[in-house]
């Protein structure tokens, strides 16, 4: 894969870094809202541990991004003091949570994809994201049997269960595009053996979902128009809710020490 031009190997993975960071720190931050509220006891400490994974994952990737980029920002100033415009998550990770379907749906699509993702970057050439990636990988693999066996329950579960768990495929079919359309940044990182090419990802990615959703009885839905911006700056008003919310305290007291 050829390098754009104009793109400086540090700038291209500053922002790569951010992409991956603020996608888990948004998704683990939407999963945490669930705590106390699960269907069960047992979903609602498997929900906050898989939030607790996604945030330190987080941390890492948000640490190397400040690293890169030697401006002093740390992995607080980075998720405490950017607005909504200058996160770099994809769309699909900062859709409400809806009812349970809506958050399993999301989260059993952004786990394949992750997984996938995480297992090419553990063979980066650099070596600090191989390492977080190699890290990760380990705590997504879980993720992607947790999700995947409750879209199984849900579609061959109950009339009402399989009805809300298609409707929430349906609705959030169209952001999975954005995961696997590579734009400058992502051709410049796996154009030097940083990163890799997103839209590779694509083809086993639909391996796992089809079989997945096989098994659940429910209908892949169709490709169409997909959403995408998020990763360039360009958030739906959900991401703003949330990160008012997020950074409330710690804007409350700038500059403090915890």
């Amino acid at each position: 894969m050829s390098v754009p031009p104009d793109i400086e190997v540090d700038a291209a993975l500053f922002e790569f870094a951010l992409r991956l960071g603020d996608s888990a720190l948004v998704l683990g931050q939407r999963i945490s809202a669930w705590t106390g509220h699960a269907p069960v006891v047992e979903e609602d400490l498997a929900l906050t541990n898989v939030a607790l994974d996604l945030v330190g994952q987080a941390r890492l990737w948000l640490t190397l991004a400040g690293d890169v980029e030697g401006a002093g920002r740390d992995e607080d100033r980075l998720a405490y003091y950017r607005d909504a415009s200058e996160y770099r998550n994809v769309l699909l990770v900062e859709r409400p949570n809806g009812n349970f379907a809506d958050t399993i749906v999301r989260q059993f699509l952004f786990d394949t994809w992750h997984f996938y993702l995480l297992q090419r970057l553990g063979s980066s050439n650099d070596e600090r994201v191989a390492g977080i990636a190699q890290k990760s990988v380990r705590e997504v693999a879980y993720h992607v049997r947790r999700s995947g066996d409750w879209v199984v329950r849900l579609g061959d579960g109950t009339d009402l269960s399989r009805t809300r768990v298609q409707a929430a495929l349906d609705e959030l079919w169209p952001y999975t595009g954005e995961l696997f359309a590579p734009d400058d940044i992502d051709r410049a990182v796996a154009g030097r053996g940083i990163g890799c090419d997103l839209a590779a990802l694509r083809e086993p990615w639909l391996r796992h979902v089809d079989g997945i959703l096989a098994d659940a009885t429910l209908a892949r839905p169709k490709d169409g128009w997909m959403h995408s911006g998020g990763k360039s700056g360009r958030h739906t008003e959900q991401l703003g809710y949330l990160l008012a919310e997020m950074q409330s305290v710690r804007r409350s007291i700038p500059g403090d020490r915890w």
